[in-house]
This record gives structure tokens, sequence and C-alpha cells, in this order.
């Protein structure tokens, strides 16, 4: 197999940024695509962003901060993937848009041994190689947030998955990306949301119940436990919506009460208070 020295991602939100940059970062060429040109570059300049912050820190030099804008194309039409060794999907957390894209993948793609991957936080990763005609190919790979930061990254093998897609996208993922790798079974939330979740969806119920506020909520957690971040804080960084969508599709798999999204997460979701992104979750954000 050729070695992976295109990538394409798809979604330009925070998870498909992030994805986006690490990769440049590796010294590969990247497209990052969106569903228009204009959202692909408004996630070109979160990138540039997030460089000048790791510049300033001296995670990354000037030289390499340059070398790694050049590197990404940005794009609204699928097809410009179609020469890619690996695509990541990054799009929104919802089973019937990533099947649908893994559907025009499948066509797009042209090399029969490039790899379409999912970043996917819950979704099995069998149901989105069933739509394609090269499932031995398809893989989950679960970065965490924030990208640049966080060293991990779940390789999901389905039933259909290849050992050698296996190995490659993990060899890919340690020895390229510089990252550390997990292997985990084809099961909704994989390893770390399945552990995550139920410990944001319990503080989510402590505050509709009353127990306590989310700054003490969050302050038992930081103080009491020694996490860098409570679990309020931590759900609103994600995205409220993302945290029920995850828990809905734990729910739907294992039909385990703790993993149903509490009706505060619902209503709070549907109101469009989301976390950071919206400005105000269980904690405001004031624009910046």
């Amino acid at each position: 197999m050729t070695a992976i020295t295109r990538v394409g991602v798809v979604g330009a939100g925070q998870m498909g940024r992030g994805i986006a940059e690490v990769c440049a970062r590796a010294g590969l060429r990247v497209t990052l695509c969106d569903v228009t040109e204009d959202r692909a570059r408004a996630g070109l300049a979160g990138i540039a962003d997030s460089l000048l912050r790791a510049e300033k820190k001296g995670a990354v030099s000037s030289e390499g901060r340059a070398h790694a804008l050049a590197g990404i194309a940005v794009t609204g039409d699928l097809s410009r993937l179609s020469a890619a060794d690996l695509v990541i999907e990054a799009a929104v957390e919802d089973e019937a848009a990533k099947t649908a894209l893994f559907r025009r993948l499948d066509k797009v793609v042209a090399s029969p041994d490039a790899v379409l991957a999912s970043n996917t936080s819950s979704i099995p990763i069998a149901r989105l190689a069933a739509v394609t005609g090269r499932s031995a190919s398809v893989v989950g790979l679960h970065f965490l947030n924030p990208v640049p930061v966080l060293p991990l990254v779940e390789v999901i093998p389905c039933l259909h998955t290849s050992k050698a897609t296996e190995l490659r996208v993990r060899a890919f993922a340690s020895e390229v990306l510089g990252k550390r790798t997990i292997v985990t079974q084809d099961r909704a939330g994989f390893v770390v949301n399945s552990l995550l979740v139920p410990y944001l969806l319990s503080a989510v119920r402590m505050v509709g119940s009353g127990t306590a506020t989310p700054e003490d909520i969050d302050t038992g957690m930081t103080a009491g436990c020694a996490h860098p971040m409570g679990p309020l804080h931590l759900a609103d960084l994600i995205g409220l919506d993302t945290v029920a969508a995850i828990g809905e599709a734990l729910y739907e798999e294992h039909r385990e009460p703790l993993y149903a999204p509490p009706p505060l997460l619902r209503r709070m979701v549907e109101s469009g208070l989301l976390g950071r992104k919206s400005g105000r979750g269980f904690f405001s954000y004031p624009a910046a």
C-alpha cells in the first residue's frame, strides 16, 4: 500500500479544524472540505489562530506555522478529495448525515487503497462501512478535543475492516501524527465516551435535581478529585448537542438509563444553549 501523504478532512468545525491542523503540522498535504468554501475558509482561519497560539507557546516555529498553513487547501467540493490516501470524516454527529456522506465518498475517492475513516464519537463504524463498496477500508479514527493538545486517538475497526487497514491507520496516527493509540471494539461510545458521557450526564442530573449549582459541582471535581476541568465546563466545551447525541447513541445501543440524556439537557439543546459555541450553556462565554 502507498504511504499516506494526502489527507482529506470533511467538516471544518472544531474537530475537523484540529485534525487538519495536526496533519498539516506533520507535513502532509491536507484538503479541508465543508458544505461551502466559505465555511471551509472559516475553518482555515481557525487553524491559523490555533497555530499562532502554538507558536507563542513555543510548540511550533514560525517556519513550521507557515509551512503547515501552506499545506492546507480548502474547498466546498467533495470531488476535490478524489486523490486522497485517507479521508477523515468529521461532520455533524448525525447517523443519517454520516451515512449519506460515506456513500458519496465511496464514489468520489479514486484509489482502491484509500482509507475512509470516521471521527464519530458514538456511531458504530459497521453502519458507515455498510453503505460503501469498500468496507474493508473503512475504520473509526476518533480524535479527542482539542486535537492539537490531547495525545490520544481511538482506532475502531468494524467486523469488515481488514487487519491491514487497522495496522495502517494505527501506524499513521502514532508514527506520522505522534499520537498515542488504543484499539477498541465497534461499540457505540468506544472506550473514552462510554466512560466519560455517563459522568457528564450525572453532573447534568445533579443540576436538574437541585443537588448543587454548576459552579459547586465543577469545583467539587476540580478541587476534590484533581480533574483539570469540571464536568459541566467540559460538557460546554464539547457542545451540549454533541453530548446529548452521544448519550442517545449509547442509550440506543445499551438501553441502560445512565446513558439517557436527562430532560434538562434536552431542553437546553432545544433552546439553543449549546455551550461555548453558542455563548451560553451551563456557563456564559462572552464574545472575545
